[in-house]
């Protein structure tokens, strides 16, 4: 997880928020739960919030952290809620997919860069989020990827997106990514696909 800034507070100045950062400590998941929500939409509160998704196990604690942070938008949280697709945690790497799908406008700075990330398995988890994801740029970027990355896998988890969103702007980019992985039977089948699906209109 990111580097939670320090904030003597735990969330904003106001009392009743200060008092339910304290309660993201509580021993009783049901109070931590609780908590959670009623910091929703409070801007202030994300370093507590991040914070307590860290080193929460609860499962439906979890999931009112992530919904409080999406509910903040802002884009401290939106980076903490990224951090998680580097998680050993399957379901939070997927909860966190699902929370950033529904952000497009501000997840895309983020996605710029875990696009590019050293870790391959990043790269991947961040093609997933665009599965779904409403953004005028999604295209744009799965055709850098195919262009660019040299991981297989990576390619070819574009390739399955494009399959599903490729204008004939991605003819020459597929094209050439069939050639660059020549040998390769999934890259030739997934870009065969998109190609067949632009010929089809």
């Amino acid at each position: 997880m990111p580097i939670v800034k320090s904030n003597p507070a735990g969330a904003s100045g106001r009392p009743d928020a200060r008092a339910a950062a304290l309660r993201l400590r509580d021993p009783d998941p049901t109070v931590r739960r609780a908590a959670a929500q009623e910091l929703a939409r409070d801007t202030d509160a994300v370093p507590a919030l991040l914070a307590a998704l860290a080193q929460e196990a609860d499962r439906p604690v979890r999931s009112a952290l992530l919904g409080a942070l999406a509910a903040t938008a802002s884009e401290e949280a939106v980076a903490g809620v990224a951090e998680c697709l580097r998680s050993e945690d399957a379901w939070l790497r997927n909860a966190a997919i699902d929370v950033l799908r529904d952000l497009p406008a501000q997840v895309a700075p983020v996605l710029a860069h875990l696009l590019v990330d050293w870790d391959r398995d990043v790269r991947i988890l961040a093609v997933s989020v665009l599965d779904t994801l409403r953004h005028p740029q999604v295209e744009e970027w799965l055709l850098q990827l195919i262009e660019a990355d040299a991981d297989v896998n990576v390619c070819g988890a574009a390739l399955d997106v494009l399959a599903e969103v490729a204008t004939l702007a991605a003819a020459g980019p597929v094209g050439r990514a069939i050639a660059r992985f020549a040998g390769e039977p999934y890259i030739e089948f997934a870009g065969r696909l998109v190609l067949s699906r632009l010929a089809q209109g």
